[in-house]
């Protein structure tokens, strides 16, 4: 019989050891959360930047919603990682919705005591302006989750392979993951190091609960990738080493086969919205402003510039992007680019802003250009001299600026209006293009560098595939990794691979370091210079899988090789997926909307020259006896109330530069994901052959359409 005193110090021992268990796991648990408040700090800043708005704003008054409607913005909110309760987001929208309207209802009463008129469509644009405020900040939540996620999601087969790759040898599903977590990019390596995360602060009690609660999120968009994860966890259970791989390499043809069905489903679904918002978007609006100078003639001003500025450059491209933004919402994830382009050398020039200041002195002389019908007619000279008051150019007629019929701008009891000329609308298409090069250049010299580094790097990851399967050889065959990759140097004279594999091979002779640091160090490491994914996974999972042995190794490098077989394979099918819809949308935005917006100007500039010429032969006391039926039509119009062309053609202008940038954000988003460097390249290139289109469609139908109606109004007066 054990004493009651031997009884008491084994508990005083194995107490004092789970105690100093405890402490070691609640300092763990501090320095984690740390980390991980970090890392959302890091790769977030603009979602801090919400909780603290909704956290601010958010807690005015505490609304009470519905238990649906709170579970449904709970979920968008954990999988945005927000630290946010469901109700503030909704006490947020409110907030912003009634200091919205209270700033318009402010500035409508103040231009009534100034002015003594009530303005009427101020009011009522800042009433719609609140509601979408309302709705954008209440579907905000919604927004970040999709983006997150669709981040993530680009992440998620070489998720699945780390853990595969990984469990080949090592069958042990937590330490797989944070294999994975460690080596993956953001956003998804972030919620893997939650699960760890969430059990240590005691949540969950193991990391396959952890990890099943995780995947739940994912059940509404990807279930092929929880499938896949059910079969990594399932092939623990099993006793046969070959029948335990053939699990986990169904796990991975179970991913690729469902990211490949999703995209084919979402290449369907996409092309009815995307016509629809390029026909509502687009088209429409387009023709609406041909017959914007009849209209207004005849309202007699109450439809003004400023107002048609609002309607087509405000609130229509808003309408346009809540469209495109529906259209991504279908997208789904597991497809598209996810570089690594913070990591290339030459970032730092793709921050910086000096493109935009040489660009803006580059462009400076055509916005100068597009001003000088304004700078001729109301810039004053100087009276040294010596006139006996100040002129302005035009006042004092200098020669060819100073006649009326080339800017067209006229002057009565009310002021002067105009420019109505052609010679000042030609002048104004100088703006819009003034504007479009000035990205365009800007964004070329941000990007010409880094995309030729990518092109570098895509010919690169087509040769790559033979290259591993080499280097996996050689390996096989005892050779240390260390020489293997002088060896694949040498065999690969005269391709992409060569300057990678001597790249590395010079690390490790001439500068000592280890494979490891050859590879990934962070200043001198080959793969920052080749930033892709498909290279960084196959050297991480080189570097692991070498450390139990070169036979791993050597299977690992096989295995990534057939991996990499297969999503190209599945990649080229989806890019031929993918290729009617981009190519029909590259079209309209690059061709067809330019086209159509040139001869709109046009088509503007005939209306307003036959209506001032008609008016015109009126003032001239030739009156209704000259006219004839067209004197009682003149009377209708009041030209001098008319928008000038000069405005409608910089309003259409403008127009379509916010159409390509938004059209081209949708475009890039649906054939690569979320590529910020795609994006801005596709943006400089798309705005220049877009805009120069348009400004030599433009220039071309307003001359011929004003010499037409020159020669049959002279005709008919």
């Amino acid at each position: 019989m054990r004493s009651e005193k031997d009884t008491e110090d084994i508990i005083r021992k194995y107490r004092n050891k789970i105690e100093g268990q405890i402490k070691t796991f609640e300092n763990k648990k501090i320095d984690y959360s740390q980390e991980y408040r970090k890392f959302k700090d890091e790769m977030s800043p603009e979602v801090s930047k919400y909780e603290r708005w909704a956290k601010s704003l958010g807690n005015v008054i505490k609304l009470k919603i519905s238990e649906k409607d709170s579970l449904k913005v709970k979920k968008h909110l954990d999988a945005a990682h927000l630290d946010l309760e469901p109700w503030q987001p909704m006490t947020l929208s409110v907030m912003a919705f009634l200091s919205v309207l209270f700033i318009g209802i402010l500035f409508s009463l103040a231009a009534l005591l100034i002015t003594g008129v009530f303005p009427v469509l101020f009011f009522f644009l800042a009433i719609i302006f609140s509601f979408f405020v309302f709705y954008f900040v209440q579907g905000y939540p919604e927004r970040l989750a999709n983006s997150w996620r669709l981040k993530a999601s680009s992440q998620m087969v070489p998720a699945i392979l780390y853990i595969v790759v990984y469990m080949r040898h090592t069958p042990n599903l937590e330490r797989a993951v944070a294999f994975a977590s460690e080596h993956l990019e953001y956003p998804l390596a972030l919620d893997f190091k939650k699960v760890f995360y969430n059990v240590q602060i005691g949540k969950f009690s193991s990391i396959k609960e952890s990890l099943d609660n995780y995947l739940e999120t994912w059940r509404d968009y990807s279930i092929e990738f929880i499938e896949s994860f059910h079969l990594i966890e399932g092939s623990l259970f099993e006793p046969d080493n070959s029948r335990r791989i053939a699990m986990l390499e169904k796990s991975l043809t179970v991913v690729l086969e469902g990211v490949y069905e999703r995209m084919l489903k979402f290449t369907h679904e996409v092309k009815s919205p995307l016509t629809n918002v390029y026909m509502l978007g687009v088209v429409l609006p387009t023709l609406g402003l041909a017959l914007l100078p009849l209209a207004t003639a005849m309202l007699g001003g109450l439809l003004t510039w400023v107002h048609v500025f609002i309607l087509f450059n405000l609130i229509i491209p808003f309408l346009v992007f809540y469209l495109t933004d529906k259209v991504l919402f279908l997208r789904p994830g597991g497809h598209g680019d996810s570089t690594l382009l913070e990591r290339n050398p030459l970032y730092p020039k793709y921050q910086s802003k000096a493109p935009y200041f040489k660009a803006f002195i580059l462009v400076l002389p055509l916005l100068i250009i597009g001003l000088l019908p304004f700078i001729f007619q109301f810039t004053p000279i100087p009276n040294a001299l010596g006139l006996q008051k100040d002129y302005t150019f035009s006042q004092l007629g200098l020669g060819f600026f100073g006649d009326d019929k080339v800017f067209g701008f006229t002057e009565d009891s009310s002021g002067v209006s105009g420019p109505l000329g052609v010679g000042a609308l030609l002048l104004s298409m100088f703006i819009p293009l003034g504007i479009a090069l000035f990205f365009a250049l800007a964004y070329k010299e941000k990007t010409a560098e880094l995309m030729g580094e990518r092109k570098k790097t895509n010919q690169l990851e087509e040769e790559f595939n033979n290259s591993l399967f080499q280097l996996g050889n050689r390996i096989g065959n005892g050779v240390p990794p260390e020489i293997a990759f002088g060896k694949i140097a040498e065999s690969s004279k005269g391709l992409m691979t060569e300057d990678f594999f001597t790249r590395v091979n010079y690390n490790i002779r001439q500068m000592g370091m280890s494979v490891e640091k050859a590879l990934f160090d962070p200043t001198r490491g080959a793969v920052i210079y080749y930033p892709s994914d498909l290279i960084a996974t196959s050297m991480k999972i080189l570097i692991e899988s070498s450390k139990k042995g070169l036979q791993i190794a050597a299977l690992s490098l096989m295995s990534i090789s057939e991996y990499v077989k297969n999503i190209k394979k599945i990649t080229l099918r989806l890019q031929d997926m993918l290729a009617e819809v981009i190519s029909d949308m590259k079209s309209n935005m690059s061709f067809l909307a330019p086209l159509l917006s040139g001869v709109v100007v046009g088509l503007a500039a005939m209306i307003t020259a036959i209506l001032t010429r008609l008016h015109l032969k009126e003032l001239s006391g030739q009156g209704a006896e000259s006219l004839g039926n067209l004197g009682s039509i003149v009377n209708i119009f009041d030209v001098t109330k008319m928008i000038p062309p000069y405005f409608l053609q910089v309003i259409i202008g403008i127009y379509l530069i916010e159409i390509v940038f938004i059209l081209t954000r949708a475009l890039v988003v649906i054939d690569s994901g979320e590529d910020k460097l795609e994006k801005t390249n596709k943006t400089g290139k798309n705005l220049k052959s877009a805009m120069l289109l348009y400004f030599i469609t433009a220039f071309l139908s307003v001359v011929v359409l004003f010499i037409l109606t020159s020669i049959v109004v002279g005709g008919l007066l």
